[in-house]
């Protein structure tokens, strides 16, 4: 539904449109000049001493057309990458989302059992205050804490609600609130740093572009360095000499001589703004890496916490409760600790998903090439910092 309802995915997509028509008025061959000639009109009352029309043509040389269609071309294929970029920014977002919201949903249940434990708690302390067991401090305590957890429900609630309509928003169609069914626990093995930076320098759209833009600049360059190469200029005409009463012809031929302007500041130009993106590539790469660093180290705490959690933190605390349960219908426990044991054990629960839940969310940026922000605009073809050589396409 994204794919096909996001606005910036058509947004992205445009961009490619809109340098392949450049690239296309860029080849255009230059359009030939036709013009009329009087000489001397109304001169004695008559109609003049010579009419007539002639056609020029510019030929352009050094096959500049051609190269100023390739540039363009190539900043298309710029586009093409970038809006490969978006898909996933895109795509990577309805992920995260439906993921936080399928693990708010969790919470939400687990914050209930929390919510009826705090329920338990006061009716145990309102029994004891009422035999002289319990202060009234107690109560108010324990009343307090009940309405922590109801807030704590309400909380989780909101969220739920937000993650869904920021996953509905993200799909660009007016739809009402979807059903989530999925599993939250992550099914892949664990990633590894050197693989998942391997396949970003491999395969990144981001970097991709960067390539790409370099080959675009370094057409600019060869473009730039024959724009002072002179086009010649031809024409022909044919009039009538009302003088001599007689059909007369012209021919004209033209070039500019390139004697002080040889194009010489825009190829320099050109030439910076080739050496920039070298060094734009470079960055790119190390930002990167930067990026994986930093996700990759959440998602290595979360997958850790998780298996903690799985294989010894939420067993022992649901054994714990069970033997506090035991020893309480036994009679060796007061109620009290059994409700403590269980809020434990529910808490633990409630950060399990958590952390369930930012395993998967950063398992889905590295997978796919840490991009994310699928309702921001779409960066167009000509990046941040870049010199356009020409204002007019060529």
């Amino acid at each position: 539904m994204a794919a096909e309802y996001n606005p910036t995915i058509r947004q992205s997509r445009l961009h490619i449109n809109s340098q392949l028509n450049r690239a296309i008025q860029a080849g255009l061959y230059p359009n030939p000049t036709l013009r009329y000639l009087g000489e001397q009109i109304g001169v004695g009352g008559t109609a003049g001493e010579w009419q007539g029309a002639e056609i020029e043509q510019r030929f352009v040389t050094a096959g500049k057309l051609e190269l100023s269609e390739n540039k363009y071309l190539q900043r298309a294929k710029v586009a093409e990458f970038l809006a490969v970029a978006q898909q996933y920014r895109v795509c990577n977002d309805v992920r995260i989302h439906f993921v936080k919201a399928l693990a708010a949903r969790h919470i939400i249940d687990l914050k209930k059992e929390l919510l009826k434990n705090a329920e338990d708690n006061l009716v145990t302390i309102r029994e004891r205050y009422n035999v002289g067991q319990a202060s009234r401090a107690e109560a108010h305590q324990a009343n307090a804490l009940l309405q922590q957890h109801r807030l704590a429900v309400m909380n989780a609630q909101n969220d739920y609600r937000q993650h869904l309509l920021e996953l509905i928003s993200l799909t660009g169609a007016e739809i009402s609130a979807p059903s989530l069914n999925g599993e939250l626990k992550s099914s892949r093995d664990l990633i590894d740093f050197d693989a998942a930076y391997a396949n970003i320098l491999a395969q990144s759209p981001e970097l991709c572009a960067a390539h790409a833009k370099l080959r675009e600049d370094l057409i600019t360059v060869q473009r730039e360095r024959v724009e002072w190469v002179p086009d010649i200029v031809a024409g022909t005409g044919a009039g009538y000499n009302f003088d001599a009463r007689e059909t007369t012809y012209s021919a004209m031929l033209s070039l500019e001589i390139p004697l002080y302007d040889r194009n010489q500041g825009t190829i320099k130009q050109a030439e910076a703004d080739y050496s920039r993106q070298q060094s734009e590539i470079r960055r790119t790469e190390l930002d990167l890496r930067r990026r994986l660093s930093v996700e990759y180290g959440r998602y290595l705490t979360a997958a850790q916490n998780v298996q903690n959690y799985e294989t010894v933190i939420l067993p022992e605390r649901k054994k714990a409760y069970s033997l506090v349960l035991s020893s309480y219908k036994a009679n060796r426990i007061a109620w009290d600790d059994v409700l403590q044991a269980y809020d434990d054990y529910t808490r633990a629960r409630v950060e399990y998903v958590m952390n369930l839940s930012a395993q998967r969310t950063s398992e889905i940026l590295i997978d796919g090439f840490l991009l994310h922000g699928g309702l921001q605009t779409p960066s167009g073809p000509l990046p941040g910092g870049h010199i356009d050589s020409v204002p007019k396409p060529r």
